[in-house]
């Protein structure tokens, strides 16, 4: 910024203050800047931070959130290393501060398969949000207490690409001309990288397991060595588990009710329409 410009007064300013579910204790000082009162400022995006949302690059690989998280939430310094628990509601945040307080969302009725639009109230979500008391350890039936280690936005967008990138490839060899031979073995490949993809999100999520006779081990290779060697029923047990606590701090699904025409469709009285991020909506 240039100093002393005139123009300076009518920078934006903050529009909202927003606790974190996390209470910013994941975070080291290089990572997240806490304040006094525990509330953290969102700016509304720039015009620049817009443009971001419109390259389709820039949002395959995360660096346009990452940025604009930069540019409206000054106290996150490394956005890569936001976890999982604060995503939703710093994003929202933005989306109040920029836009304002109503969102519409497009969704499909089921059965009827009409294509229609509702209006959110954003601090409600934010509201649902702000009071969740984060639980990071759970304990299988078999008797495993493990502490889970949040996922950070860099680690879930290294998962995603991995996964659409399998994707791709997947369906670039159903849709090829080659020989069935030949597409059994490279969907064996694109099963096999999925798999890896899934186990290093598995492990890298677990921070220590403490077995049923009290033994805690906190090393990452003895944690990934015994994901690869226990039974199925263990390893299925952790990531229901694993599952249940990574969503603690996600937008819960709309609640949305039939009309009487719909239910005469076949329509269920009430249903539930998924809120998502998406940028043709969510930012614009």
């Amino acid at each position: 910024m240039t100093e002393n410009n005139p123009l300076g007064k009518y920078y934006r300013q903050p529009q909202i203050y927003i606790s974190l579910p996390s209470k910013g204790r994941y975070y080291p000082p290089e990572v997240f800047t806490p304040t006094e009162t525990g509330e953290i400022p969102v700016l509304p995006m720039t015009a620049k931070d817009e443009m971001a949302f419109k390259t389709p690059d820039a949002m395959m690989n995360g660096q346009a959130t990452v940025d604009v998280i930069r540019s409206c939430v000054p106290n996150f310094k490394d956005p890569w290393k936001m976890t999982n628990y604060d995503t939703d509601t710093v994003l929202l945040a933005i989306r109040i501060a920029t836009y304002g307080e109503t969102m519409d969302i497009n969704y499909t009725v089921p059965v009827s398969n009409e294509s229609k639009t509702t209006t959110l109230n954003i601090p409600s979500l934010l509201e649902s949000l702000k009071n969740v008391e984060i639980l990071d350890e759970a304990t299988t039936s078999t008797g495993f207490r493990f502490k889970i280690e949040p996922l950070t936005y860099e680690k879930l967008t290294r998962i995603q690409i991995a996964q659409f990138e399998q994707q791709k490839i997947y369906t670039n060899v159903a849709d090829s001309g080659l020989p069935d031979s030949e597409k059994a073995v490279r969907f064996a490949d694109s099963y096999k990288k999925i798999n890896a993809v899934n186990f290093s999100l598995l492990v890298e999520s677990i921070k220590e397991i403490t077995t049923p006779d009290g033994v805690t081990v906190t090393d990452r290779k003895q944690i990934a060595d015994f994901i690869d060697n226990c039974d199925a029923r263990t390893t299925a047990d952790i990531e229901k588990k694993l599952s249940e606590l990574r969503v603690q701090c996600q937008i819960k699904p709309v609640k949305i009710k039939a009309t009487d025409e719909e239910i005469k469709k076949g329509v269920p009285a009430s249903y539930e329409v998924p809120v998502s991020f998406d940028n043709s909506n969510f930012f614009g």
